[in-house]
């Protein structure tokens, strides 16, 4: 069943994706400003209880329509499959983004690239060469196609095999939308009262987030070595897992980003260099991104972890990156449909 629910979830996306301004996303907002304005009292454990209300909750509620759904009718339950993965997985909330950069690249348009990069990331892109546009568009397609993709399936894979229908998929993307959304909305000066979060709430989802991810993120990383460059991919994961071993600053919100990126660069021999995870760290401290480079960067700060090994970054490189991703998808198909097999011959 969870092999049918995601091919159906993943067609119906790719035909009819949701819009960018839609009345799902738009509840998960109000739902994440509710509970910060009546839960987030400023100490660790209210932060605590907002997280679990906010991120669990639901994906307790997921799980018992999908209860009822299947007393009622298998059916209907995998219906419910496919309506919660539609909403949670998907190419489609941010591949068009990596199409338009791309064509402009193609076109030879960079101005138009940096303009549609910085409308993208929110980043000052006007300085940026042609080979900087590339890799900032690798780094952050990746981590996109990481949490919108794979780290879902790597969370309903698991539940769903337990007996827990979709709930993996509510869990991982309410983790990963209100470790987005809190964060940002408590720098953002243009924040309405309550939207944001206390500092001990902001530790709290970094903290779950962090926890959350920790293995989808390593599956996604292994799921490119084995479909892309091995040798190069482990060697350039083992690297990055040396330069920043456990308590080094680089190993506390940005690590499983910084495995993702480094096991990219040696799949497909390019040479990343982190500005994905300088913006990302930036949210969660003003001090992070000074750290990372510290730890890893050269003067200029361009590299919070340091420049992996691999050619410098070309547009070519923007289609192997198109490539990685598509066989990584096939790859997770093929296993599921094995799993599936193996508990209908069971």
């Amino acid at each position: 069943m969870s092999f049918f629910a995601v091919l159906f979830a993943l067609i119906i996306e790719q035909a009819r994706p949701l819009a960018r301004a839609n009345w799902i996303h738009s509840s998960f907002r109000l739902w994440a400003r509710w509970t910060s304005r009546g839960l987030d009292a400023g100490k660790p454990h209210h932060g605590w209880i907002a997280w679990t209300v906010a991120v669990v909750v639901p994906a307790l509620a997921t799980l018992l329509i999908h209860w009822l759904l299947w007393s009622i009718s298998p059916l209907l339950a995998f219906a419910w499959s496919v309506i919660i993965l539609y909403v949670t997985l998907g190419f489609r909330q941010f591949s068009h983004h990596f199409t338009a950069i791309r064509d402009a690249l193609d076109d030879g348009d960079e101005e138009a690239a940096r303009e549609l990069l910085a409308a993208w990331r929110q980043v000052d892109a006007s300085e940026l060469p042609r080979s900087e546009i590339v890799r900032h568009v690798i780094e952050y397609s990746v981590l996109a196609a990481h949490r919108h993709v794979f780290g879902v399936l790597a969370w309903f894979s698991v539940l769903a095999a337990l007996g827990l229908g979709p709930a993996g998929a509510v869990l991982y993307r309410m983790s990963e939308f209100l470790s987005r959304y809190w964060l940002h909305k408590s720098r953002s000066p243009t924040a309405a009262v309550g939207e944001g979060a206390s500092p001990a709430l902001q530790a709290v989802v970094t903290k779950a987030w962090g926890v959350i991810d920790f293995v989808p993120a390593r599956l996604t990383s292994l799921g490119f070595a084995i479909v892309g460059s091995f040798e190069d991919a482990i060697d350039a994961w083992r690297s990055y897992a040396q330069r920043f071993p456990a308590g080094a600053p680089a190993a506390s919100e940005n690590r499983n980003d910084g495995v993702i990126l480094a096991a990219t660069s040696g799949a497909v021999n390019v040479r990343l260099g982190g500005e994905a995870l300088k913006a990302s760290a930036s949210r969660f401290s003003p001090d992070a991104s000074q750290g990372f480079q510290a730890a890893g960067a050269g003067s200029d700060g361009a590299a919070v972890t340091g420049t992996t090994s691999g050619r410098t970054p070309e547009v070519a490189h923007l289609r192997s990156i198109v490539g990685l991703v598509w066989r990584s998808v096939v790859l997770w198909m093929v296993l599921l449909a094995l799993l599936t097999l193996a508990r209908l011959l069971g």
